[in-house]
């Protein structure tokens, strides 16, 4: 399958970035909330607050009023990254899902190691449904930030607390052990992820904590009765393994997915619309499964 001239011309772009001479940890989080010096979506209005005790940005649309909740956790490795660096893309789905998105700023390793992470995804998460009904809500994540969503969502359920209506999850990053064979298969195809070092960011993060705990690769958690979710994931990435045996073990405990696929992209590919039109065709079809698995309400007129 051919991708489009301006999804090569990324593609490209990534693997001369990839490339670069290596950063410090403080170098690597201002080039990339650098990402927020570009315009934001229009018609979306963006307020920086706490959820939680969590700093988030609120991210709602204008136009029409929106119907359902989107709670998000960013990616970056748990070491970068933050609501800066994805409001855009979120605030573009939100547009589409016709919902409010709240993009949570959890604690970063390595000054926060797990569960830190976690703990800020559950505050945020029971602080917005203390004001919504969870059964409005989509919590998402990618990458880090997927595997993250994954682990919040299993310590919800251990707790006892109502789930929210979906999940969706963008390239997650679910095994920390790197024990998957997309690692091997993919390395050469992958313009961002080096699959020899999966391990040793995992070790950042996880502290002195088995990276094979279920906690912290959430792969080998017991996924049972979790809510519906959405995997995006391209096929040219070292994590495409985290997402196969992700959607094996989930529909095999039960869990409804919808594992969608895609040829020739990377590593959260969706994060480059509007630019690239595959990857704006992929926030369509995430937005069609906000929307399908979390209806509005029946007090708000269609």
């Amino acid at each position: 399958m051919s991708i489009t001239r301006r999804a090569r011309i990324a593609r490209r772009a990534l693997r001369r970035l990839s490339g670069a001479d290596e950063m410090s940890i403080e170098e690597a989080r201002v080039r990339l909330d650098q990402i927020d010096r570009l315009p934001r979506p229009r018609h979306v209005e963006y307020v920086d607050t706490l959820v939680g005790g969590v700093p988030a940005i609120v991210a709602t649309p204008t136009l029409t009023p929106p119907t359902r909740h989107l709670l998000y956790v960013h990616g970056g490795g748990y070491v970068i990254g933050s609501p800066r660096s994805h409001i855009a893309m979120v605030a573009n789905l939100a547009r589409r899902a016709s919902a409010t998105a709240t993009v949570i700023e959890y604690r970063l390793a390595p000054e926060h190691v797990y569960p830190a992470a976690v703990e800020d995804c559950i505050a945020a998460y029971r602080a917005l449904v203390a004001e919504v009904d969870p059964a409005l809500v989509t919590i998402a994540g990618d990458s880090a930030g997927g595997g993250a969503t994954l682990s919040t969502l299993c310590a919800l359920r251990d707790a006892g607390d109502p789930l929210p209506g979906a999940a969706y999850l963008l390239s997650p990053w679910t095994d920390l052990t790197g024990s998957g064979e997309s690692v091997i298969t993919r390395a050469d195809a992958d313009p961002m992820i080096d699959g020899s070092k999966i391990a040793e960011a995992g070790r950042v993060y996880a502290g002195d904590v088995p990276l094979d705990d279920p906690g912290v690769s959430p792969l080998f958690a017991d996924l049972s009765g979790l809510p519906p979710m959405l995997i995006q994931t391209g096929m040219d990435e070292v994590l495409l393994s985290d997402t196969t045996r992700l959607a094996e073990r989930a529909r095999e405990a039960g869990v409804e997915v919808t594992l969608d696929l895609a040829e020739g992209m990377w590593h959260v590919y969706p994060a480059f619309a509007p630019l690239v039109p595959e990857a704006t065709e992929a926030l369509v079809r995430a937005a069609v499964f906000m929307r399908s698995r979390v209806p509005a309400p029946a007090a708000v007129p269609a």
